[in-house]
């Protein structure tokens, strides 16, 4: 029966709430008077995805649930300052959190706790069930254009830095939502995908010039959409004329793509990484703004990005001319800045995000890293920067991948030599979901 007078602490992301958690809450009513700590998008993206639901969604989900005395947040992973205000008698928590990625958090609990005579009450596992096989089968199931839309949003309030890969068809769109690493217990993976104009029109053996149009591009970015989970950030060029970038923007929304990304350019587009061995003519700041705004005007949501890309530092201007036209593009009600550079230093980057920076604290700044590659996340972060994108390395890794492959069997006039370097037929078959 529950101890008079004696407070429980638990701990909870709370974003798919099953027989596990209420089995905790179970527990923990026979102790004392329950306290749920649900964490923040913040405190959750520090160690793994971000929730489906958002905090304020979650907690009012805990609210509800019988047993529960109050709510609040918990901004991080670490327990020890919610601790300290509550002073509770007991932390109670799953068993799971003995080993693992949490298992130094368990540890600082236990010692915070022994200040004042608390203690840690480890609950059996429930088995048979757990959020991470309930994320998996949520994503066979797929997503809607609402919850895609909205989440790059949260994941540039909720992370460091949000790392984005370019994706130019259904097959690296699987890649891109399914491919992960573990580090020191901590999960890595890619939070959204990167629809390139450049890799979109080189994979169709096209120049990338726009030569491709925007129903031919959405054909394909369907392909992505209708296998994949993560958010889409959508390559739209210059946005051509702003009478017709209207129509883009609300197809974009229409479908779920959570934003889109203009360079201040005009005329023939060229791609940025000639520099100036090809023209690069800049638009004015006065066209450009007035194409943000009828884009900002035509959004139905205020979920979608419109994000302006500066390309002052390709064209060879300076690092003040660069700062102007961002100013007065946020000023016209663009929702990040990306800012381009063929330098390989990075050193024009670095100065740029860190004088933004000293006047602008809020505006997300996103940048491709693809001439100077050397530069790790780490770093981007501390220049300030909010969103990383990898433009085209899918395609790159690709090709000569492939022409290996078919040199290989005209070398040899069979295809066994390729072998090694191909992936087996029946892992093919079952890469793709639904194939068995």
């Amino acid at each position: 029966m529950n101890q008079q007078g004696k407070l429980v602490y638990i701990g909870m992301s709370a974003d798919i709430i099953h027989p596990g958690h209420l089995n905790i809450l179970h527990e923990a009513q026979k102790y004392g008077r329950v306290i749920v700590g649900v964490l923040t998008d913040e405190a959750i993206a520090s160690y793994k995805r971000l929730p489906y639901l958002t905090y304020e969604q979650r907690a009012m989900v805990v609210a509800e649930l019988k047993g529960v005395s109050e709510v609040i947040p918990q901004l991080t992973l670490d327990y020890r300052p919610n601790l300290e205000k509550l002073h509770p008698d007991y932390v109670v928590h799953g068993d799971d959190w003995i080993e693992g990625v949490q298992a130094k958090t368990r540890q600082q609990v236990i010692e915070k706790l022994a200040e004042w005579g608390g203690s840690v009450i480890d609950v059996p596992y429930t088995k048979g069930i757990s959020s991470t096989m309930l994320n998996e089968r949520l994503k066979e199931i797929g997503t809607t254009p609402d919850v895609r839309l909205k989440r790059l949003r949260r994941l540039i309030n909720a992370k460091k830095i949000v790392r984005i890969c370019e994706s130019h068809s259904g097959l690296t769109g699987l890649i891109i939502e399914h491919t992960f690493v573990t580090i020191n217990n901590v999960k890595h993976e890619f939070d959204g995908m990167w629809a390139s104009s450049l890799t979109d029109s080189t994979s169709k053996g096209k120049p990338d010039i726009e030569a491709v149009d925007l129903t031919t591009r959405l054909h394909d970015l369907n392909d992505t959409l209708e296998v994949t989970t993560k958010p889409i950030i959508y390559d739209g060029d210059t946005g051509g004329k702003p009478e017709h970038f209207v129509f883009t923007v609300r197809t974009l929304e229409r479908l779920g793509v959570s934003a889109i990304i203009i360079e201040d350019k005009t005329g023939l587009k060229k791609n940025s990484l000639l520099g100036t061995e090809a023209s690069q003519m800049q638009d004015t700041v006065e066209n450009f703004c007035y194409k943000i705004q009828a884009g900002k005007h035509a959004q139905i949501t205020q979920d979608f990005m419109i994000i302006a890309r500066c390309e002052s530092l390709i064209a060879g201007h300076t690092i003040e001319e660069a700062l102007e036209r961002s100013s007065a593009y946020v000023r016209a009600g663009a929702d990040g800045i990306m800012i381009h550079s063929r330098q390989q230093s990075g050193d024009d980057i670095r100065e740029f995000c860190l004088r933004f920076r000293k006047d602008d604290k809020v505006t997300p700044l996103i940048v491709v890293p693809t001439t100077y590659n050397q530069i790790t996340e780490d770093e981007l972060t501390e220049w300030g920067v909010n969103v990383v994108i990898y433009a085209n390395h899918m395609l790159r890794a690709a090709y000569p991948a492939m022409v290996k492959c078919a040199r290989s069997i005209l070398a040899h006039g069979r295809s066994y030599e390729a072998d090694n370097i191909c992936m087996p037929i029946k892992e093919i078959l079952e890469l793709i979901p639904g194939t068995k």
